[in-house]
């Protein structure tokens, strides 16, 4: 009997089998949730589809209407690549920064890292209507704040010119989620390291050149790559600071123009929505999805090389 077990665990198909089945859990979610909805929206690309009548071919039509009739679509782009690169890189140099900071503090570390952590915990809509209202250019308390002390505020998000940058201030009011992940990898940096980079003479900048940096280089590479992925998504805070700012009651059943003000806090994500769900061009929103998918992965992939800037080549 013990023989037989022994064949009948030997044999490959019999492994094969088994193997797959401890594989079925994440087999059977990345064809749900991935491959299906991926091989759908290339699919749906080439069809004109209303998603009332049934989908009729249409070859590159869709591509053709996105890359050279579309006009919000250079615009939508711009902004979304112009996130991706400063609110990014802003965030994590401001999140490295309080984790420094934190980490330094003897006393009140608790408090302040409390104070700075529920900010992110707001839901997303709230958390912006209320920025949106601190910043607000004629009634907001920032502004009269500037005005007390002789500086003219500017518009924030009223004007084209420094919506982004108002969307950027936003994100920073959130930024618990990458400090609290900084200050973690910050406190698991050996000690002695330090000690030893003390001795020798090491100052402060270079202790953190030589001995923080190259500990910390996974966890940066891991908010840079996720912050990318999620800014490439970037919908509801840019919505809602457009529509809040233009006094522009939302409601049940009202159909949100995005943008506000001139395009210029127009994402690609809200023209997938706007396209797809308003408009009822299925093929087109699928183009743009598309397009997303592909910016994503480029940057994701160029990131994650070796020798990229973040992580060092391999030996």
């Amino acid at each position: 009997m013990a023989l037989s077990l022994s064949k009948s665990l030997s044999n490959p198909a019999r492994r094969r089998l088994r193997t797959l089945g401890f594989l079925s859990p994440w087999l059977v979610g990345f064809s749900v949730f991935f491959a299906y909805p991926l091989i759908a929206t290339v699919y749906f690309s080439f069809m004109h589809y209303n998603q009332i009548k049934e989908p009729t071919f249409v070859g590159l039509r869709n591509w053709t209407y996105v890359f050279d009739q579309m006009p919000l679509f250079g615009p939508a782009l711009w902004n979304t690549l112009w996130l991706v690169v400063i609110m990014v890189a802003v965030r994590v140099v401001f999140g490295l920064s309080l984790g420094l900071l934190i980490t330094k503090i003897k006393t009140g570390a608790g408090f302040f890292r409390t104070a700075f952590y529920l900010p992110y915990l707001a839901p997303p809509v709230a958390a912006t209507v209320a920025f949106v209202f601190l910043l607000n250019p004629g009634t907001g308390p920032v502004n009269e704040m500037l005005g007390a002390i002789g500086i003219s505020g500017p518009n924030w998000f009223n004007d084209p010119d420094t919506a982004k940058p108002s969307l950027v201030l936003l994100s920073l009011w959130g930024i618990g989620d990458l400090m609290v992940i900084f200050m973690a990898a910050l406190l698991d940096v050996p000690k002695e390291q330090y000690e030893a980079a003390e001795l020798d003479g090491a100052g402060a900048w270079a202790k953190f050149r030589y001995v923080t940096w190259p500990s910390i280089t996974p966890i940066v590479m891991f908010a840079v790559v996720t912050g990318v992925v999620q800014t490439m998504q970037y919908y509801t805070q840019a919505l809602v600071a457009g529509k809040v700012a233009s006094g522009v009651n939302i409601g049940p059943g009202s159909v949100i123009q995005p943008g506000y003000p001139e395009h210029s806090t127009l994402t690609v994500p809200q023209l997938v929505y706007s396209m797809g769900f308003q408009n009822f061009n299925t093929g087109a929103a699928c183009v743009l999805s598309l397009v997303l998918f592909a910016i994503a992965m480029a940057v994701t992939t160029l990131l994650m090389r070796k020798r990229s800037g973040l992580l060092a080549a391999e030996d």
